[in-house]
């Protein structure tokens, strides 16, 4: 049967909201996007001929700020996936404290069966459609699963010609040269990366001799691993992408790994310094520190019991089911919630938007050293909240992102 995010992310909010009696009209108010928009709207395609797609951008909450999160493309796309992913903006913003409510949107597509024509006209047309909604003061998208910079460039460009002049704040992850920021291809990696190292000290263990292992060698996964591996230490003994898992109980070399990915095709199959082992091999593995970094439902009950990780950071969005995860706290397993793992690229996403609608840019130190500063505090805010209920770090991290945006609303009230 399949998994219903947006049922998961419930489950996960009213756990928490019963940790922290949570008003019960603040309770329905938060359970329920403000804004959910579906867009059909045909491309033309390379061959003359026309198709419809259908796209989504929902709006979770307004209370703190405007709108923010990614645009993803990919066959599997849905209005639950997509409002479940907005409603872990929120949190994910609240919990570091940004100004920004949950914001998400998809194309249901598969990108990969398109020309950069077509890829270029379907984004274009996409962002066109979803512009009633959007805007630099109501809701900035982002990149997300088969977006990327040059996309987002297409998105502002796009929202620029329709308004008449440049608009730098539209879009975050754009590329240098269009408004974007140092230091945001690296950002949610690195973000990871500073969590990683915080559960480590936090639960008495030295991240410099842990062993790692990444499952998602993606943005996120080769980031993640990179940056712990040349800023922490440790050992990285297996990676994995789409094409399979690779292990080496030595270390694998982050760097040669990356630069075969590259020339590759960008997959790190056959690579020849490594044993090749499946995904769920993977995944029960006896090491120190597991980042999930791929996609969802990557743990579930069928394979939690396998999970030998003393610590998981979760890089992907909702990679660990409520299920698995009952199982794997009842192993004593250190588990930091992907909400709080990977925002770090929204972090960094909101410096660009700062930056952009100053028209004054960061330089990378100022960058990493301001996104460091933001995830440890996040971190320690978490733990301390984990402390004082006696509760897991998700719970925690939603009763401390709960408490933000509850205040929020209630100081705000309901108009008219």
């Amino acid at each position: 049967m399949a998994i219903n995010l947006f049922e998961n992310a419930l489950k996960q909010f009213n756990k928490a909201a019963s940790v922290m009696n949570l008003d019960t009209g603040l309770r329905k108010i938060l359970s329920h996007p403000q804004r959910e928009l579906t867009v059909n709207f045909p491309v033309r395609m390379d061959d003359g001929s026309t198709e419809v797609f259908t796209g989504y951008r929902v709006q979770h909450s307004f209370a703190r700020g405007p709108a923010k999160g990614g645009i993803r493309y990919h066959q599997n796309v849905t209005l639950d996936e997509v409002k479940a992913l907005a409603f872990w903006m929120t949190w994910k913003c609240a919990v570091v404290g940004i100004p920004y409510g949950g914001g998400k949107g998809g194309v249901t597509v598969d990108p990969s069966k398109l020309s950069m024509g077509e890829l270029e006209r379907l984004s274009r047309r996409f962002f066109s459609e979803i512009q009633i909604i959007i805007g630099e003061d109501k809701d900035i998208p982002a990149p997300d699963v088969n977006t990327n910079a040059q996309i987002m460039a297409w998105f502002m460009d796009t929202y620029s010609m329709n308004m008449g002049h440049s608009v730098l704040g539209i879009v975050t992850g754009k590329p240098l040269d269009v408004g974007g920021s140092l230091g945001r291809p690296e950002a949610t990696g690195r973000g990871v990366r500073v969590v990683a190292e915080e559960a480590a000290n936090y639960v008495g263990m030295d991240p410099s001799k842990a062993t790692y292992a990444v499952q998602g060698f993606g943005n996120v996964g080769s980031y993640a691993a990179k940056i712990i591996k040349d800023e922490v230490g440790g050992k990285i003994i297996a990676v994995s992408d789409v094409s399979g898992a690779i292990y080496n109980p030595e270390g694998l070399c982050i760097d040669d790994i990356i630069k075969y990915k590259d020339e590759n095709k960008g997959l790190i199959e056959g690579y020849p310094k490594a044993e090749k082992i499946s995904n769920e091999d993977l995944l029960s593995l006896d090491v120190d520190i597991l980042i999930p970094a791929a996609l969802e439902n990557a743990i579930t009950v069928e394979n939690a019991n396998d999970v030998k990780a003393k610590i998981i950071v979760e890089g992907a969005n909702g990679p660990v089911t409520p299920e698995a995860e009952e199982i794997l706290l009842g192993k004593s397993c250190f588990l930091v919630p992907d909400f709080l793992a990977n925002a770090g690229g929204v972090t960094v996403s909101y410096f660009e938007w700062v930056q952009g609608l100053q028209h004054y840019f960061w330089r990378l130190e100022d960058v990493r050293t301001a996104l460091h500063r933001i995830m440890k505090d996040a971190f320690s805010s978490v733990a301390k909240t984990k402390n004082k209920y006696e509760t897991d770090m998700r719970t925690a991290a939603y009763v401390d992102a709960i408490e933000k945006v509850a205040t929020a609303t209630k100081l705000r009230g309901i108009y008219p």
